[in-house]
């Protein structure tokens, strides 16, 4: 079976958008429910020593806000101790699709090459051993790190 991993391509947007004269700022954050952030938790424990992978639900608004409010478990996933991946053409089409989340098993939830090549939406959330809050991560294709904030914590 042929794993294929596809991207959507991200427009380069200004820091600054003007609208009616005004310039607003801005400003790249996501945000999770807490519920979410349990979800991706206990699924990345579920999964140790080997990588989880979960797609992410949610939406995004044009200020830079994306929301995150749902997991989806990828059909026919595979797992290992250095991958996780999923067949995209098993997908259904759902617009709510915002990006995925996996972890790594070692300490550092900073993405790899590979994580950069096989990105998947807007967004990659990576969460690393020992699988709490404050080892959550956000970050954009280029690898370039998000501001997370887990709502209810």
């Amino acid at each position: 079976m042929t794993y294929l991993f596809f991207s959507f391509r991200k427009k380069k947007v200004n820091k600054n958008i003007q609208t009616n004269d005004k310039v607003k700022n801005f400003h790249r954050q996501v945000r999770l429910t807490k519920q979410v952030a349990d979800g991706i938790i206990t699924y990345s424990k579920t999964w140790h020593p080997n990588e989880g992978i979960l797609i992410l639900q949610g939406n995004s608004k044009k200020s830079g806000e994306i929301y995150i409010n749902g997991l989806v478990l990828p059909p026919f996933s595979s797992h290992g101790p250095y991958y996780s991946g999923f067949p995209t053409s098993e997908l259904p089409l759902d617009l709510s699709y915002i990006g995925t989340v996996h972890s790594h098993p070692g300490n550092s939830n900073r993405p790899s090459l590979q994580d950069l090549n096989d990105f998947f939406g807007l967004i990659s959330i990576i969460i690393c051993f020992p699988y709490e809050y404050n080892t959550i991560a956000a970050y954009d294709r280029n690898g370039k790190s998000i501001e997370l904030i887990i709502e209810g914590v």
